[in-house]
C-alpha cells in the first residue's frame, strides 16, 4: 500500500518540475534567440514479483514477467534549437543568425561565452576606440580571436554586415560612390558537435561543456552547414504560446491525478486500520 503513496508523489515531483521549464519558456516568449526547453522523463526502478520463466520440456511456466514500477523521475532538460523568427528593427547592430551558428564573446579571465542574442552595443574603451560588445559589455570576437576594434569617429550607422560577418564601414551616398571600407573583422560564428550539451548560465550566454565538445569555428570550414548573418534583424524567441499552455494544462492535470492517488492510498489505509479494530 505505501508503495502507491511514493509513487505518486514522485509524479506530482515531477510535474511540479515540468511547470517550472513550461513556466520559464512562457516568461522568455519576448527574450531574444531564446530556445524553448522539454523535459525528459525516466521511468524507476521495477521490482519484480515473479520473473517470466519457460520450461520447453513440460511446456509449462510464466512467458511474462510480473512487475511493477516505483514512478518516474526527471531524467533531463533538452533545449530545442529550431530557428526562430527575424523581426525586423532597422538598427544597424542588430545581427540575426539564420542557421546553427553562436556568436562567441568574450568573459573576464580570457573566459568564452557563446550566445544567438545579435543586439550588439559600440563601447569606448579610450584611446579614440570602440570595441563591439553585449548589452552586458562583454566584447564579442572575430575569426581570428581578436576583440572587434573600431575608431571613434565611426558611428553604427556606418557598420555594414555582410551575410557572411564580414565588418565594412561605409562613408554614405550611394552605393557606388560609398567607397566601403574593409574594417578587417569578421565576427566569429562557431557550431558545436552537440548543442544540448552547451550549459545556460543566465543573460542569454551558454557555456561550453565537455558534453558539448570544443567550438566548430564556420570560418575555418570545420561545419558542414553554414549560418547566415542579417543586420538589421534580430532572431526570436522560438516559443510557442500555444504549445506551453497545452503542456501547461497537461502537466496540472497530471499533477492533479497523481494527488488524488494519494488520496486514494490513505482511504484505502484508513480502511485497513479500521478492519483491524
Amino acid at each position: 500500500m505505501m508503495r502507491s503513496l511514493w509513487t505518486s508523489a514522485s509524479g506530482m515531483t515531477a510535474q511540479m518540475l515540468k511547470i517550472d521549464t513550461v513556466t520559464n519558456n512562457i516568461a522568455n516568449v519576448n527574450t531574444t534567440g531564446f530556445k524553448r526547453e522539454r523535459l525528459e522523463f525516466q521511468t524507476l526502478l521495477y521490482e519484480t514479483m515473479q520473473r517470466a520463466d519457460l520450461d520447453p520440456v513440460n511446456m509449462t511456466g510464466r512467458p511474462v514477467n510480473l512487475q511493477v514500477g516505483h514512478g518516474v523521475r526527471p531524467a533531463a532538460t533538452t533545449r530545442i534549437f529550431t530557428q526562430g523568427s527575424l523581426q525586423m528593427t532597422g538598427r544597424p547592430l542588430d545581427v540575426a543568425i539564420e542557421g546553427p551558428g553562436f556568436f562567441e564573446v568574450r568573459m573576464d579571465f580570457d573566459e568564452y561565452r557563446f550566445t544567438r542574442d545579435g543586439s550588439f552595443h559600440l563601447m569606448p574603451v579610450g584611446d579614440g576606440e570602440l570595441i563591439l560588445a553585449t548589452s552586458n559589455g562583454f566584447p564579442v570576437m572575430s575569426v581570428d580571436g581578436d576583440v572587434i576594434t573600431i575608431t571613434d569617429d565611426l558611428t553604427m550607422n556606418d557598420l555594414i554586415i555582410t551575410l557572411e560577418g564580414m565588418i565594412f564601414a561605409s562613408a554614405g551616398g550611394p552605393e557606388e560612390d560609398a567607397g566601403f571600407q574593409d574594417l578587417g573583422f569578421q565576427l566569429r560564428v562557431v557550431q558545436f558537435p552537440n548543442t544540448n550539451g552547451l550549459e545556460a548560465i543566465g543573460n542569454n550566454l551558454l557555456m561550453e561543456t565537455i558534453a558539448s565538445g570544443a567550438p566548430l569555428s564556420e570560418a575555418d570550414g570545420e561545419t558542414g552547414r553554414v549560418s547566415r548573418l542579417v543586420q538589421n534583424y534580430l532572431e526570436m524567441s522560438n516559443v510557442s504560446i500555444a504549445e506551453e499552455m497545452i503542456g501547461l494544462i497537461t502537466a496540472q492535470r497530471a499533477f492533479d491525478t497523481n494527488s488524488r492517488g494519494i488520496t486514494t492510498s490513505n482511504e484505502m489505509l484508513q480502511t485497513a486500520t479500521q478492519l483491524v479494530r
